[in-house]
């Protein structure tokens, strides 16, 4: 009875279903619905009132005043002098070369309303309807295709806004558009657009946009050129042409369809000018004289100015840069570097042998010009400042000079043996000469000439690698060095710059000049902010460093770096080249000049067999400094007072046997000499009988003349495994001349 009780009969069910659908029943249901309804259209209404007196009457207050461009003045990039105060280039934030609308072609105005806004002169700066296209096409193809921001919102985004996405930055560029729209003329919004938007590669603006990709004026685009043009804002950097052609071919492809669609263009016109090539302006023609020295200046004005004074506060920089000689030097090492990629079987199509090359003015230390590579839009790496390579036996004067430091005179001898060294865990290393020779008793000055490896590094087991240290680093090294005895071969990682600016040392008489880009810096209201004055410290004494210098002057009268003779006048130089030929190196310099050249892999491998410095590095000097030096006065290095030069047999013999002169300070020098009829040295040596064009003398039978002190022979431990201090890890191969 009581399940009875609860279930509600069929007819009780019919009368309150019959009670609902009564009017009185309604109207409770609807009455607080409607309130519901009332309370939230009240809340949406005073929320949007808020909104709207914040839009109108807050937010305009912290918005730019539009009319501030009409004064509107653009940043002041550093300004970049020569040597002669002539103007090369300024540092800009931004490349922009204003055009008025009338000089751009109607094919670029149309490419670009066609792609970023077709309905710009019907609407107010706002377009509701390109929003709702832009939102559909969206939604239907899942991804963002298309915009729906105006060209007068972008260009309020552009001149007066930060990029990032938040609702207050969209609402203030609604109102700047807005602005816009009612102060300026749409002709006129569309010529600031055009000179303002970015179109990658540091292009601001279509004139910069033209020059850059095409390399002439806006004036003379195609419609194929306007086309890639008014695609590129989108995405510069993706669809750039030079990185990504493919991209900006597809990319011009869809500007070139909606100029269809806006009536702008013919079908078959787009379809055929989609299937041309970019005709972009040659790799040539997009470089420029000087950038990997105005890279170096740019960084090294940052890092004391910061780079907001560099690109906006109107520096005056006057630098060191001779655009002669820079031009000079690029076209060498080009030239040098295609020869070298012509002959040789090692090369990949990815890689290409890379070079640099460097001048500093001994008496200032100022760099007259410095190149870091092959094509700076081909790489940007500079490899005169910041590749770091092992020199090989470039590095060796650093040796001879420690050693006449020590009481080593150009004629004292080292035995020119196989010599081996222990260097732990039961390993053996034995320096080898390049030739495979030996030459038994030989003098400092043949040592350096031929570059011979084991008299070097005897020479430097004797004086101790500390010494040879020192030396490199009065000389103005300050890259590590590897502190034991292969050292002495150039095994330690160094760069063009410090090495070619320790050679100047020599030059100047021993006196070490800091190397140095800039000259002096102004301000923006002419005040100088730093200057340069030379001023140097004395690394050598000016007699030590004539003596050097007449040894390295041996190099190219008779050595390793005879062909550097071609320049016809005073050089001292040393040739270099690294284990496997995977660098090859020659520094030389006159009274004026010092000049370093280096040549090698970004990635280290052989340049190919023989591919040494002689033969890679000397033609790409010989070829720059015939060019800089031309008809110039040919000056000698001056002889300072306490230096005597002598006739001295390089034949162990002391029979006057092969005589060249050699330079003394007065009372080191040997009693034994040629006599004082022989002071010349003779230009080219007599071979032996039966000994090939161009090959070292060889030497004869071995018949050591007592000397005292450091001019006695110097002895290896031959065929020994003794350990010696500071004794190098074992190196493969030997480094080459």
């Amino acid at each position: 009875m009581a399940d009875a009780y609860n279930v509600p009969s069929m007819a009780s069910r019919k009368r309150a279903a019959e009670t609902s659908g009564t009017p009185a029943a309604r109207r409770r249901w609807l009455r607080p619905l409607l309130i519901v309804v009332g309370v939230v259209t009240l809340l949406i209404a005073a929320g949007g009132g808020v909104a709207a007196l914040w839009a109108f009457t807050v937010l305009p207050r912290s918005l730019p005043n539009v009319a501030a461009l009409e004064t509107f003045q653009p940043m002041q990039g550093a300004k970049i002098y020569d040597d002669n105060d002539e103007l090369i280039t300024e540092f800009h934030v931004e490349r922009r070369i204003f055009v008025p609308l009338a000089q751009i072609p109607r094919a670029l105005r149309d490419a670009v309303l066609a792609t970023e806004d077709r309905r710009f002169y019907q609407h107010w700066g706002l377009d509701p309807i390109g929003i709702a296209r832009a939102v559909y096409q969206n939604y239907r193809r899942g991804r963002v295709v298309e915009g729906g921001s105006t060209i007068t919102q972008q260009l309020t985004k552009v001149l007066f806004l930060t990029p990032d996405k938040s609702l207050e930055r969209k609402f203030k560029e609604a109102i700047l558009a807005l602005e816009l729209e009612r102060r300026y003329s749409k002709d006129r919004i569309l010529e600031m657009y055009l000179n303002q938007i970015y179109f990658g590669h540091g292009a601001y603006g279509v004139e910069a946009a033209a020059r850059t990709y095409f390399g002439k004026s806006v004036s003379e685009l195609t419609v194929r050129e306007a086309a890639l043009i008014a695609g590129l804002p989108r995405a510069p950097s993706a669809y750039s042409p030079f990185e990504h052609g493919d991209a900006a071919k597809r990319r011009r492809e869809v500007v070139l369809r909606r100029m269809v669609e806006y009536g702008a263009l013919k079908e078959p016109d787009a379809k055929r000018l989609a299937r041309s090539d970019l005709g972009l302006i040659p790799p040539e023609r997009r470089r420029t004289t000087g950038q990997y020295f105005l890279e170096y200046v740019q960084q090294t004005l940052e890092a004391k100015y910061g780079a907001d004074m560099v690109f906006k506060g109107g520096l005056n920089v006057y630098t060191t840069l001779s655009p002669p000689m820079q031009l000079a030097a690029e076209q060498a090492l080009r030239d040098g570097l295609r020869a070298l990629e012509g002959r040789s079987k090692t090369s990949r199509p990815a890689e290409h042998p890379e070079g640099a090359v460097v001048t500093i003015e001994p008496q200032t230390g100022y760099v007259r010009a410095l190149v870091g590579g092959y094509d700076f839009f081909r790489s940007e790496f500079n490899r005169a400042v910041q590749a770091k390579r092992q020199p090989g036996s470039a590095f060796k004067p650093f040796v001879y000079i420690a050693a006449l430091e020590s009481g080593f005179t150009a004629a004292s001898r080292v035995v020119d043996e196989p010599v081996s060294y222990a260097v732990g865990g039961g390993n053996v290393w034995k320096p080898e000469n390049y030739d495979r020779k030996y030459r038994g008793p030989t003098t400092l000055q043949q040592a350096i000439e031929e570059s011979v490896n084991v008299v070097t590094v005897k020479l430097q087991e004797r004086i101790g690698v500390n010494r040879t240290v020192q030396v490199a680093r009065r000389l103005g090294v300050t890259s590590p060095i590897d502190v034991n005895l292969s050292m002495a071969l150039g095994t330690s990682d160094l760069t063009l710059l410090e090495m070619t600016s320790a050679y100047g040392v020599l030059a100047n008489q021993g006196v070490w000049m800091p190397p140095t880009t800039i000259r002096y810096v102004t301000n923006a209201q002419g005040q100088l902010l730093e200057e340069h004055v030379p001023t140097g410290r004395e690394a050598l004494s000016p007699e030590m460093a004539y003596i050097a210098t007449h040894m390295l002057r041996g190099v190219v009268e008779r050595g390793t770096g005879q062909a550097a003779k071609a320049l016809g006048r005073p050089v001292a130089a040393k040739t270099g080249t690294t284990n496997d030929y995977s660098n090859a190196w020659f520094i030389g310099f006159t009274p004026k000049l010092s000049t370093g050249v280096w040549v090698g892999y970004d990635r280290p491998r052989s340049l190919g067999k023989d591919e040494t410095g002689s033969r890679v590095a000397i033609p790409i000097w010989l070829t720059y400094m015939t060019r800089v030096l031309g008809e110039s006065p040919k000056e000698d290095f001056p002889v300072p007072e306490r230096v005597v030069l002598l006739p001295i047999d390089l034949d162990p013999s002391n029979e006057c046997v092969r005589v060249v002169t050699m330079a003394f300070i007065r009372g080191t020098e040997p009693a034994s000499t040629c006599g004082p009829r022989r002071q010349s040295v003779p230009t080219t040596p007599s071979p032996p009988p039966g000994a090939a064009p161009g090959a070292p003398p060889a030497p004869a039978t071995p018949s050591p003349a007592p000397a005292p002190g450091p001019s006695a022979l110097i002895r290896g431990n031959v065929g020994a495994a003794a350990p010696v201090t500071g004794a190098p890890a074992p190196a493969p191969g030997a480094q080459t001349p």
